[in-house]
């Protein structure tokens, strides 16, 4: 095999050493290198308008080829000064062709060639394909956590459409819609006592276990009337006039109406006691707003035919105006409150219903969960007879006259009352109404809810938006790289026909060039 048939194997990482080793460069070359770029510097402050040269000094590195392309264009633009001996007369020219000769000497040409090829092929491509692979990961990272945010934003979107729903309002005027709601508050208690009555079995059994006459009052009320006024409860007759308490909504955008007072300013003579009648029984009380007695003239009382006594007083005259002591008291608005169940006003606390009074609400609350452990503690007893002989004969009676199926139905009636009375919709509402501070809390919930859907569906458009951005300076990125690597693969060959020509035009390989 010939000589000039061995290929020369150069690896790029030790381009450079090859060449200072062979003594193709010498050892100081990077002095002459940057002795060099400054004559290029001084060169580039004065050179003729001209598109090619525009185009070539756009690159941000001037190599040895780029000058020898810019002296072909002055050849062109500075012809005119070119004398009969092949020189030029322009300062241009001979900038140029200096810094040409200065490349060349010492092969420093090829020194700066095979430092641009080495730093193109370690840092410069591996630098742009990182940062390309980097801008796909943060656009690919960008879509997923903008797609992340889909379920943050659902779930803050069905918990307010569910409180919405809970207080039975759509949210676009929170004031007006709590009132109207509050409104409707009578019709959800009467709604959550529905089947009441399957539960007096229960407040028997208790009774009759516990012995007390009567161990849950307000269940057994509830039983018998309803879900009457606290007055009714309390006196045992229904009120005549109820006088709730006023609602106060503490909401930011606004207080609450408040009812003009229109009353009419009239005499109140308070209540008139006639004392008792003859048969020990107490009599009835007038309470008069106007009384008018009428226009009677001035009486004069005749002289008793009887007794002959002599009061001092004229007889009254024959026309005088007879008085009529039948008038119904009805038509002068004197009102007669009576002694028995006729009832009087309930103001206040007593104006509330028994589930609608905070401190009554309560007191039933206890007695239906006391009722409930009661019946619960009456199922462990009936399964603990089962399983043993050794009972007494006293609790063996009481758990007779219910067995397992009849406490067990009994029980699951006061829990189903429990929880229809206990829902979450009568327990936000209720709070609404006796809580001023409650409807500000609801408002800034839901106000929080809103912000953060807002806030969400922000972060995922700015999201979207940064990775349509990443994926453009990706994009951006492609001619870049195809510059550098076809940059690259150009001065490769340079290099290798360069040193190929110094070794008898031998085949040289650079092992780890551009792919």
């Amino acid at each position: 095999m010939n000589e000039s048939e061995i290929p020369i194997d150069i690896h790029t990482l030790k381009l450079q050493d090859w060449l200072v080793s062979r003594r193709i460069v010498p050892k100081n070359v990077q002095r002459e290198i940057k002795e060099i770029h400054t004559k290029i510097s001084n060169a580039l402050q004065d050179m003729p308008s001209n598109e090619q040269l525009i185009k070539l000094l756009a690159r941000t590195n001037i190599n040895y080829y780029h000058v020898k392309e810019i002296i072909e264009i002055l050849k062109q633009t500075e012809k005119d000064t070119k004398s009969v001996f092949g020189t030029y007369g322009s300062q241009r020219m001979k900038d140029w062709q200096e810094i040409c000769r200065l490349y060349e000497k010492n092969a420093t040409y090829l020194a700066e060639t095979a430092q641009i090829f080495v730093r193109n092929v370690n840092y410069e491509i591996p630098g742009v394909r990182k940062q390309m692979t980097k801008l796909e990961q943060q656009t690919d990272e960008s879509l997923k956590r903008a797609q992340d945010l889909n379920k943050p934003e659902t779930q803050f979107l069905s918990e307010h459409a569910a409180l919405l729903d809970q207080l039975g309002v759509k949210g676009e005027n929170l004031h007006t819609e709590f009132l109207e709601v509050l409104s409707g508050l009578p019709d959800l208690y009467a709604k959550s006592l529905q089947g009441i009555g399957t539960i007096q079995a229960g407040i028997d059994l208790y009774a009759e276990v516990s012995g007390h006459k009567q161990p849950l009052p307000i269940l057994s009320h509830l039983v018998e009337f309803g879900n009457t006024t606290v007055y009714q409860y309390i006196h045992k007759e229904a009120p005549l006039v109820v006088e709730e308490p006023p609602i106060r909504l503490n909401l930011s955008e606004g207080a609450a109406p408040k009812d003009s007072d229109n009353a009419a300013n009239e005499i109140d003579f308070g209540a008139i006691d006639f004392g008792t009648d003859d048969n020990g029984g107490t009599s009835s009380t007038v309470s008069a707003e106007i009384i008018d007695y009428g226009d009677f003239g001035n009486v004069d009382m005749q002289e008793n035919d009887g007794g002959g006594i002599d009061w001092g007083i004229e007889s009254a005259p024959t026309d005088a105006v007879e008085i009529n002591f039948d008038i119904p008291v009805e038509e002068y608005g004197i009102v007669v409150e009576g002694t028995g169940m006729d009832g009087g006003t309930a103001k206040g606390d007593q104006a509330y219903t028994l589930l609608d009074s905070p401190n009554y609400r309560d007191r039933f609350l206890d007695e239906i969960y006391e009722l409930e452990s009661f019946l619960k503690l009456r199922l462990y007893e009936l399964k603990q007879l089962e399983s043993s002989s050794d009972i007494m004969f006293s609790l063996m009676d009481n758990i007779a006259t219910h067995d397992a199926e009849s406490i067990n139905k009994i029980l699951r009636n006061v829990e189903k009352l429990i929880q229809q009375t206990s829902d979450e919709q009568t327990r936000h509402l209720f709070q609404l109404k006796h809580s001023p501070k409650y409807a500000n809390l609801l408002a800034s919930k839901l106000q929080q809810m809103t912000k953060a859907v807002e806030k969400l569906r922000s972060n995922r458009e700015a999201l979207k938006k940064r990775a349509v951005e990443l994926r453009e300076q990706r994009q951006e990125l492609n001619p870049v790289l195809e510059e550098l690597i076809a940059q690259t693969r150009t001065l490769q060959g340079h290099i290798e026909k360069d040193i190929s020509k110094r070794y008898k035009n031998r085949v040289v390989n650079l092992m780890g060039g551009v792919n």
